[in-house]
Parts: C-alpha cells; sequence; structure tokens
C-alpha cells in the first residue's frame, strides 16, 4: 500500500460500495496503469472526469481515485511545466487538472510534491461538438437546380438529328458494351463452377493470453469481463466470456488461457469484445479450458502443426465463415490434446495444436471434446 493511499483511508470518507458497472470503469483504468499507458490514454481520462467527478461516477473519491492520482500527478506536473503554451494545455486537461487539484489538497501534500499552476487563469470556453444536422430545406433547392440543369442538358442532346458519323460511333458503343456484359456473365458463370478454396486453420490468430482481471459484466449474469494480456503493444484486450455457470470468478484471475484474436470485435451487452478464450465443452455441457503448456508467456504464438510459419489474417472476414468452417475441425484426442482433425487429408488427417517447442496443449478430462 503506497503511502498516499493510507493517508487517505485515514481520512474520515465513508467509504463507497460500487456497483458492477462502476467496478467495471475502474478495472480499465487498473489495466492502463499496470500496462503504462496512462500518458497515451489522459485525453480519455479527461472525458471521464468531463462527465464524472471522480472516475468511479461516485459522489466522493475512493481510494481507486487515489491510486490513479498518484500516478498521474506527476505526468501533468511535466506536462504543464515543460509546455509553452500553459493556457492551452491546462485547457485541454482541465477536469484532469481540477480533479488532481482538489485531490492533492484533500491529501494535504507538502507544496514540492503538489501541482502548482494559475488559478486565476482565463481559459478559453470548451466547446463540446454535436453532430451537425444535414438541413434538409437548404438542400432541397439545391437538388431541384441540379435536376433541372440535367434536364435541361438532356434536351439540348436530344434537339436535332445525329449525323451519320455520330450514329455508326454509338452502334459500336452499344455494340462493345454487349460484347462486355456478355464476357462478365461468362466469367461469373465460370467463377460460380468453381468449388470454393478450402480454409486452412493458419487463418486463425491463436495466442497464448494471461488473464490479468475478471468481474462479473455489470448488465449481463452470464457474462464475465476480463483484462487479458495477449502480447500486444498497446496492452491488454477486454473480453467477454460466457463462462459464469461453468466457472467461479477466483478461477478467472491471473491464468494462462489460449485466446482467439483476431475474430471481429463485438458489443456485449455494452462492453466491447475484442477476443475469445478457447475452451473444450461436452454434451453433458461440461467445460474447461484449453492450457498453455509449462512456461508459456502472453503473446505466445499457438498453431496446428504445420502451420507455424504462416502467417495469421490480422482479423477474419465474417461474410467468409471462416471460423465457422474450421472451428468443426477442433476436438481433443483420447490423451486429451487439442487436435486438428480432418479426414479428407489423407497426408495429415490429424494435427495437434502447439508452440514453437513443439509442446502440446490440453483439456483436464473431456475427450473427443467440442473445442471452440
Amino acid at each position: 500500500m503506497s503511502d498516499l493511499v493510507a493517508k487517505f483511508k485515514g481520512l474520515s470518507i465513508a467509504e463507497s460500495n460500487l456497483s458492477r458497472e462502476q467496478l467495471a470503469q475502474v478495472s480499465q483504468w487498473e489495466s492502463i496503469l499496470k500496462t503504462g499507458q496512462l500518458q497515451a490514454n489522459l485525453g480519455n481520462l479527461n472525458l471521464q472526469l468531463r462527465d464524472n467527478t471522480f472516475i468511479a461516477s461516485t459522489a466522493q473519491p475512493t481510494v481507486h481515485d487515489v491510486e490513479l492520482f498518484e500516478a498521474t500527478l506527476p505526468v501533468v506536473k511535466e506536462l504543464v511545466s515543460s509546455t509553452k503554451d500553459v493556457k492551452n494545455t491546462i485547457a485541454s486537461y482541465r477536469h484532469v487538472i481540477r480533479w488532481v487539484d482538489y485531490l492533492q489538497s484533500l491529501l494535504q501534500l507538502s507544496k514540492d510534491q503538489t501541482l502548482e499552476f494559475d488559478r486565476d487563469i482565463e481559459l478559453p470556453r470548451e466547446i463540446i461538438e454535436k453532430p451537425k444536422k444535414k438541413d434538409e430545406k437548404k438542400e432541397a433547392p439545391a437538388e431541384a437546380n441540379k435536376k433541372n440543369k440535367k434536364e435541361e442538358s438532356g434536351e439540348k442532346k436530344m434537339r436535332g438529328k445525329p449525323d451519320e458519323e455520330t450514329l455508326k460511333k454509338l452502334r459500336e458503343e452499344a455494340k462493345a458494351k454487349k460484347a462486355a456484359k456478355k464476357a462478365a456473365q461468362a466469367q461469373q458463370q465460370q467463377d460460380q463452377a468453381k468449388a470454393p478454396e478450402k480454409p486452412q486453420p493458419s487463418v486463425i490468430d491463436f495466442r497464448v493470453g494471461f488473464i490479468q482481471k475478471a468481474i462479473k459484466h455489470p448488465d449481463a449474469d452470464s457474462l464475465y469481463v476480463s483484462t487479458i494480456d495477449v502480447g500486444d503493444e498497446e496492452g491488454p484486450r477486454t473480453v467477454c466470456s460466457g463462462l459464469v455457470k461453468h466457472f467461479p470468478l477466483e478461477a478467472m484471475q491471473e491464468r494462462y488461457v489460449v485466446v482467439v484474436c483476431n475474430l471481429k470485435p463485438v458489443n456485449m451487452r455494452g462492453i466491447k469484445s475484442t477476443a475469445m478464450v478457447l475452451c473444450g465443452s461436452n454434451a453433458e455441457d461440461k467445460v474447461e479450458f484449453v492450457e498453455p503448456p509449462q512456461g508459456s508467456k502472453a503473446g505466445d504464438k499457438v498453431f496446428f502443426e504445420g502451420f507455424g510459419e504462416e502467417e495469421p489474417l490480422k482479423q477474419m472476414n465474417p461474410k467468409k465463415k471462416l471460423w465457422e468452417q474450421l472451428q468443426p475441425h477442433f476436438t481433443t484426442d483420447g490423451e486429451l490434446k487439442v487436435i486438428f482433425k480432418d479426414e479428407e487429408d489423407k497426408e495429415h488427417p490429424i494435427r495437434k495444436l502447439t508452440n514453437a517447442k513443439g509442446e502440446e496443449f490440453k483439456v483436464a478430462t473431456i475427450s473427443n471434446a467440442t473445442v471452440r
């Protein structure tokens, strides 16, 4: 516990009971602090504090404000002291600075610790832009004029009989268009006759992920919201998983899993989920994590044998149904290893899920599992 947190807890401020939605807000800022992305998210913090006095939308500060304040104070001090345009810098982060100023006063920090700035400085008015609505009344005359001009132009072209040379040119153009249309139709029929190319499991971006923290979704009883490190430079991802009835919350904390990282992000009850945790299940609705081998690290590439050299797609196109075509081939064998089973592949009908070291990925007890 830091000195500032201990000092705050010694103040006579009643501790707030946070809702699940408020805990989700706090969890996002905790993840940003852990990954050192605070400075890059200072604008988002200013936006959060524009509409809320404190980070968890509470009426008074919480210990989470103090933890975030402790990291934010030196960043803001450096920002204000190093800029030549103090006025616009303070204006750009006015809500963060207001929040910092309140907390440093509440915690009675010494002068050398505090952010010093001119509190009487006259700031420009904050402009919150709203999307502009189209003025249909103004646009209508313009559209009418455009239409009239087209009609007038058409009338001018129709006046008078075209000469023989023009008629010949028009006939040739019509003939060329007809031939091009016929060729396009023939090509389309030829393309449709071809069997669609069978996708390979190399298109899927499997990685080892580390669940830093998981909470229950504030608006969905069946979902967990997890913060998962998958090795991205921009920091951990937010992942929603329908695992509440299969695992207690404590089983979702600080563990390694396998994550599918290139599905299209989806909004799940107001929270964008950017990946999927890979699990095995059976007909009795028993679910188990696909377990990475000992010594795995967040971001390690995972692939089926024979496809380790290929780069997966950045994002799979949902319209092509790549995941839907490949996932039915994912299962587990009698030794509980995760495999890709394709009886049409005579040379390699079974390929195990592995990593660069050739290690195996397993579930705990389910053989012949559905893996997804």
